[in-house]
């Protein structure tokens, strides 16, 4: 209960700063943004973002499947499902930034 309170918390925050940070880029480029997002400080609050969104959602997840799943065997079926998508999800969402921090040519 108390994680998705911190974890949401931090997501508006982190969400306000990503949204504030495009916009103060106005009608910039794609060249323009990927060197915003690959400065230090940048790279690092959207790895911080993309790890606590992908948190809250595992989270909030876990609660709706151990709500209203009945049979023990299927709910953990889902859970491991859920929690093998996120960990995917949140990795390739980390490397993505990863990629546009270090330069990495797509």
């Amino acid at each position: 209960w108390y994680a998705q309170r911190v974890t949401g918390m931090a997501l508006v925050l982190l969400g306000a700063w990503f949204v504030l940070g495009l916009a103060t880029l106005g009608g910039a480029t794609h060249g323009n943004v990927v060197e915003w997002l690959g400065s230090p400080g940048a790279s690092a609050l959207a790895v911080i973002l993309v790890l606590t969104t992908a948190y809250h959602a595992l989270l909030g997840l876990q609660v709706v499947i151990e709500d209203y799943v009945a049979d023990n065997g299927t709910r953990l079926a889902v859970l491991l499902v859920v929690k093998f998508a996120l960990v995917v999800a949140a990795a390739i969402g980390v490397l993505a930034v990863l990629r546009i921090a270090f330069g990495v040519p797509a």
